[in-house]
């Protein structure tokens, strides 16, 4: 097996940027759209019942970016690539991380789950990659990465791909540029070399693909590097979106409170996350920013499966996100796809 640097992110959900944009603004009009909004959001009573108690020294949040269809329709634009419920055999969570807020020094840090790490799932029955738990209900999900990483979870975040679209075209859109021209065949991907707007049906093809080509010279050329391609241009997308809610805010404040709203209404939660408190706890602190963690991993096979498995390096991290240690060094410059083992 061979060990796999840590990284960055390989992807945070566009729902961390929606409450970003919540709780960092400050302005009341805000405050009053979250609690306009709180109605709306969706409850989900299998993820509450596996959650950890509070300890009064930090929260961690189980953001989940689901791969679900559910609400799909055929007058979506992107119907034909995406499909429906009845083209997605089950579902899996396509993103996992853990938002870790120190309330002592109100510090917000942020790991991501490789989707393909192997761990026993639920309460250690059998062994899986662990964004395979979602498809057994959320409360398996909450326990599998309690158990296999050794992180408690407090409460519980989701979004699906409908919901990732309200949330880009509530901020209006996010710029993206490429050198050349680019396209997936699998997720509808379409762009022309420069800089130009995606609304929510665009960008879910740019953030969704994993065969992300360009055109070179006289050919089309592949991007090898597959999810961990994905994560860059991921990362780039995600500080673009963030970039559009704050000017949204600067420039707009009725639109993001209209934007706080849609993003809020598009979350499933658990039944006992109180939103107007969550976004009073976070807003001093996302003016810090939010550090970024990720998972020291190797390359391993079961089986015909390509897996990833803990490396070394991986247990002072998951120390820090469950409050046994300190805080180990923050990701730095992307580095080098790591060797199949």
């Amino acid at each position: 097996m061979a060990d796999a640097p840590p990284s960055r992110p390989r992807r945070i959900p566009a729902f961390v940027v929606s409450l970003a944009l919540v709780a960092g603004a400050g302005a009341a009009g805000l405050n009053v759209a979250v609690r306009r909004t709180v109605g709306s959001v969706t409850r989900a009573a299998d993820a509450t019942e596996s959650l950890s108690p509070s300890n009064g020294r930090f929260v961690n949040y189980l953001l989940v970016g689901s791969d679900s269809r559910e609400g799909a329709s055929e007058s979506d634009a992107d119907f034909a690539v995406v499909g429906d419920e009845g083209d997605v055999s089950g579902r899996r969570s396509d993103t996992l991380m853990i938002l870790h807020h120190d309330l002592g020094s109100g510090t917000l840090s942020l790991l991501s789950v490789p989707r393909d790490l192997w761990v026993k799932i639920g309460d250690g029955e059998k062994s899986q990659r662990v964004n395979t738990a979602y498809q057994l209900g959320r409360d398996v999900l909450v326990r599998t990465v309690q158990n296999a990483l050794g992180i408690p979870v407090h409460h519980y975040l989701e979004v699906d791909f409908r919901g990732f679209k309200t949330i880009v075209d509530a901020v209006g859109g996010v710029e993206v540029c490429v050198e050349h021209l680019s396209r997936d065949r699998n997720t509808g991907l379409y762009l022309r070399p420069g800089c130009r707007r995606l609304d929510g049906v665009r960008a879910l093809a740019y953030a969704r693909s994993r065969k992300f080509e360009e055109r070179i010279g006289d050919e089309w050329v592949r991007d090898g590097t597959g999810d961990l391609g994905r994560a860059t241009r991921q990362r780039a997308f995600v500080g673009a979106l963030a970039r559009s809610a704050v000017s949204g805010i600067a420039d707009n404040p009725f639109r993001a409170g209209l934007a706080a709203s849609e993003g809020l209404s598009a979350l499933v939660t658990d039944e006992e996350l109180n939103l107007v408190a969550m976004v009073r706890s976070l807003a001093p602190s996302m003016a810090g920013g939010v550090g970024s963690f990720s998972l020291p991993v190797v390359f391993d096979r079961v089986g015909e499966a390509s897996v990833l498995r803990l490396g070394k390096g991986s247990d002072a991290v998951l120390a820090f996100f469950a409050g046994e240690g300190p805080a180990p060094a923050q990701d730095g410059e992307d580095p080098e796809e790591p060797a199949e083992g």
